[in-house]
C-alpha cells in the first residue's frame, strides 16, 4: 500500500520520535511505502527539497510561517496551505498512485489536497483529529461567532465541515472527542468515527535512582524534594495564569519543587512572575534538546498537565505520553469537558482537579505527597504499553480502511 501523509509537523526523518513518525514507521515496518509532505517554513530559510529514506520520501515544502509568529501571519499562511500542497502533489507525486491519504488537524485547510488525491487515485482518506478548530479559538476568545471575527469563524467552520465530509474515517483521541464531534456535527455518521488515540513506540525512558540524582544535580534541581514537572508548550490553551496561581500558593512549601521546561507565548509571563516573587521552589528552563529533555523529565517525580478551564472541546495533550514513557504518574489540571483526567484516575496512574480553583490544586497536592508515586508511575508505563503504542494505532487505521 502507498500512503500519503500531510502534516504541519516539522521533521526531517521518519526515524525521529513523535506521535506521527512513530506511527508512520509502523506502516513502513509492515512493508508499505510512505510519502510525507512536511513544511519548511519561511523563517527557516529553506527551499523546497526532498529527503529519501527506506520506503519513505519526505517532501519538505516551503511554506509561510504558521509557528512562532503573529496571529495575522499564521492565519494568512494557514489559508495558503491548500494551493501549496495541491501544487506540490501535482509536481512531485504526479506519477504516484496513493491508496491512503492520512492527515491530521491542525490545520483544517488540507481539504483541497485531500480531495484532489481522493478523486485522482480513488484513495481512502483517514483524519487524525488532534484539534477541534475553530471552536478552540472561540473558547480562547481568539475568534467570535459574530462580527468581523465571526466571518473568519464561519470560513473556518465551513472548512472543518468539509474536511469531516471528505474523510472516510475520523480517528478521535478519546471517547469524549467522539461524543463532541457527533453532538456538534449531526451530519456525520457515527459509523465513520472511532477512537484512534495518540500513540508512540514505547521506549522505557525511566532512569535508575543514581542517574536521576545526577541529572538533578546537573540542572540544580533539589535532590530531597518531590519534583513536579511541566514540559511542553507554554501558551494560552495551557491556562498559564491558573498555573501560576497554583504555584504561588505553594511558594513556601518546602516538600515540593516545581520545574517548568518549554517555550511559547506565555514564557515571558512566567519569567516576570519569577523575577517579581523570587520563589525558591520554582525553576523555569527554556526548551532543551530532546535527549536532554527526556532525561530531565525522567529525573522528576510527577508530570503535570494544565488546560484552560474555558475549553468546551475535549483536548487530550500528547505530552501525557512523555510522562508515561518516563514512568511518571500524572497530575492533570483541566477543564471538565476533556476525559484525560478520567483516564488517568480510573487507571490508577495519577490525579485530576478542575483548573478553576486553587484550593482544589492544593488539596490534590497534599494527596499526592502522601501517595505511592513510584507504584503509580509503574501503572502509567504499563498503560502506555497496552493502550497507546504505535502498533495499536496502525492496527486501528488498517482495519478501518479494509
Amino acid at each position: 500500500m502507498k500512503i500519503l501523509f500531510l502534516t504541519l509537523s516539522d521533521f526531517n526523518s521518519v526515524c525521529e520520535r513523535g506521535i506521527y513518525t512513530d506511527l508512520l514507521r509502523e506502516f513502513i515496518k509492515h512493508g508499505h511505502q510512505v510519502r510525507i509532505i512536511s513544511p519548511a517554513e519561511k523563517r527557516t530559510g529553506q527551499n523546497t527539497h526532498i529527503i529519501r529514506e527506506n520506503n519513505c520520501i519526505i517532501l519538505k515544502l516551503k511554506t509561510g510561517n504558521t509557528q512562532k509568529t503573529s496571529i495575522i501571519e499564521k492565519g494568512i499562511s494557514t489559508v495558503m496551505l491548500e494551493p501549496l500542497y495541491v501544487r506540490a502533489i501535482r509536481k512531485y507525486f504526479a506519477k504516484e498512485k496513493f491508496d491512503l491519504v492520512l492527515y491530521s488537524t491542525p490545520p483544517i485547510t488540507f481539504c483541497k489536497a485531500v480531495e484532489y488525491v481522493k478523486k485522482r487515485d480513488r484513495a481512502k482518506t483517514y483524519l487524525l483529529l488532534k484539534d477541534i478548530f475553530p471552536q478552540n479559538a472561540v473558547d480562547m476568545e481568539m475568534l467570535k461567532k459574530s462580527g468581523l471575527k465571526g466571518l473568519l469563524y464561519q470560513y473556518f467552520r465551513t472548512k472543518e465541515k468539509k474536511l469531516y465530509r471528505i474523510s472516510d474515517t475520523i480517528g478521535c483521541m478519546s471517547e469524549a472527542n467522539i461524543a463532541y464531534v457527533l453532538k456538534h456535527n449531526p451530519q456525520i455518521s457515527p459509523l465513520k468515527v472511532e477512537v484512534c488515540p495518540n500513540c508512540i513506540e514505547p521506549v522505557d525512558l525511566s532512569l535508575p535512582d543514581e542517574k536521576r540524582m545526577e541529572i538533578r544535580k546537573k540542572y540544580s534541581i533539589p535532590e530531597d524534594r518531590m519534583v513536579f514537572v511541566y514540559g511542553g508548550n507554554l501558551g494560552k490553551p495551557q491556562g498559564i495564569g491558573f498555573m501560576l496561581k497554583c504555584l504561588h500558593s505553594q511558594r513556601k512549601n518546602r516538600k515540593v519543587f516545581f520545574l517548568i521546561v518549554g517555550s511559547g507565548t506565555e514564557y515571558p509571563r512566567i519569567e516576570k512572575y519569577i523575577e517579581k516573587y523570587q520563589p525558591e521552589n520554582i525553576k523555569l528552563m527554556p526548551w532543551i534538546p530532546k535527549e536532554d529533555y527526556d532525561k530531565v523529565i525522567a529525573s522528576c517525580d510527577v508530570g503535570m498537565i494544565f488546560l484552560d478551564h474555558r475549553f468546551t472541546i475535549p483536548n487530550f495533550p500528547s505530552r501525557l505520553l512523555n510522562y508515561m514513557a518516563a514512568k511518571l504518574p500524572v497530575l492533570a489540571c483541566t477543564d471538565v469537558n476533556t476525559d484525560i483526567g478520567k483516564v488517568i484516575v480510573d487507571n490508577g496512574f495519577g490525579w485530576w482537579c478542575e483548573s478553576s480553583k486553587v484550593d482544589l490544586f492544593s488539596g490534590t497536592l497534599k494527596l499526592i505527597i502522601e501517595s505511592d508515586c513510584k507504584q503509580a508511575g509503574i501503572k502509567s508505563y504499563e498503560y502506555l504499553t497496552e493502550h497507546y503504542f504505535s502498533g495499536e494505532g496502525y492496527d486501528i487505521i488498517n482495519a478501518a480502511i479494509g
